[in-house]
């Protein structure tokens, strides 16, 4: 059998023609011609790829030949997505599928490391390219996301570190007074906001707050292709979006820790000369024998490598959203996750690298 369309097999010449394909026998083989159809539209191409799928599903074939390109590669889209969806593997149970969980997310978790190294390669290429070519630093957006990250940060990171610094008082002073050393809770507060609070909450503040927007901004962006038109226009999404964020918390992070330390060890300060009957003099001057500039430093040195790691992992979270509004929530939950894990991981390896150096 053979047949011939000529024409537009289009929807509005498609109804009369339905039945027809439908008594089309299907045995045997077919041959279908379109080298003299002109036109052809998604209902027209789903028509062939449905009458194609039957004589296939009754053991024939119909061929489709002499399509002009541009029509072919239309009935290939419509034949593809038309297949019908390929059922998901049946669940397992038990300790096999417990296994078989634990080694896909160890397989996910390795890969998203390996493009985290490749992205922390490609930012360190941009930084070099930029220090080299000062003229492609985007100062505009740098002084943007500096006043977005660090000033506007600034009440919600002092109010915060001034109750933790009340509350580390107030603990501080109760447990030490079993002991008859209430007077230590200073060097308690001193301490602990120089060395590890001070820094640590604001790294967190700042992930949540600003690493998540990042992660927003840049996902939003990669949906509406707004970064694929930046390509198509020869420019550096890294360039453009990445290195004034990163640049940004690096110069503002350290200057939040400061004005952090400060207001933590006024709240510990604060509570301690209510608790212990101190006053304000007598705690400074105790402050000032129980911290040295070595025990302010220690914290500040973390800020710029905490500032690079939110604002690392909050522009690849941004640019690996993909499609859909509920992607950007996924990876932008998934961004303050992860920025706060490795916070907190790499807090830990300086304090281990601290009390290596005796520092």
């Amino acid at each position: 059998m053979r047949l011939e369309l000529s024409g537009r097999l289009v929807t509005a010449t498609l109804v009369p023609l339905v039945a027809e394909f439908e008594a089309l026998p299907a045995r045997g083989r077919a041959v279908l011609d379109l080298s003299q159809l002109e036109a052809l539209d998604t209902a027209g191409a789903w028509l062939i790829a449905r009458t194609v799928a039957r004589f296939q599903a009754a053991g024939a074939t119909l061929e489709v030949t002499g399509a002009k390109p541009a029509l072919a590669k239309l009935m290939a889209r419509v034949g593809k997505a038309g297949r019908p969806a390929e059922l998901p593997p049946r669940e397992r149970f038990g300790l096999l599928a417990f296994v078989a969980r634990i080694g896909g997310a160890t397989i996910a978790v390795f890969q998203q490391a390996v493009d985290m190294i490749a992205f922390f390669g490609a930012i360190m290429t941009a930084i070099v390219r930029v220090v080299t070519h000062p003229g492609r630093i985007r100062f505009t957006a740098l002084v943007s996301h500096i006043e977005q990250v660090g000033l506007n940060a600034l009440p919600i990171v002092g109010l915060l570190t001034v109750l933790i610094g009340i509350v580390l008082a107030y603990q501080g002073v109760d447990q030490l007074r079993q002991y008859g050393g209430e007077i230590f809770t200073v060097n308690l507060v001193g301490v602990s906001v120089l060395r590890e609070m001070g820094i640590l909450l604001t790294a967190i503040m700042v992930a949540g707050r600003s690493g998540s927007a990042f992660t927003a901004q840049i996902g939003t962006m990669q949906v509406n292709e707004e970064i694929d038109a930046m390509r198509t226009m020869a420019l550096d999404p890294i360039e453009a979006l990445v290195l004034p964020r990163i640049f940004a918390l690096v110069i503002a992070v350290p200057l939040l820790t400061v004005f952090a330390d400060f207001m933590g060890i006024l709240g510990g300060g604060l509570m301690t000369c209510l608790l212990v009957d101190l006053s304000p003099a007598q705690f400074l001057h105790r402050l000032n024998d129980a911290v040295t500039l070595n025990t302010f430093l220690v914290g500040l040195s973390k800020a710029p490598v905490f500032a690079f790691v939110i604002g690392m992992v909050g522009c690849f979270e941004g640019l690996r959203v993909k499609g859909s509004a509920e992607s950007v929530g996924r990876l932008t939950t998934q961004s303050v996750v992860e920025s706060i894990f490795l916070v907190i991981v790499f807090d830990a390896v300086f304090s281990i690298l601290f009390s290596y150096l005796g520092i």
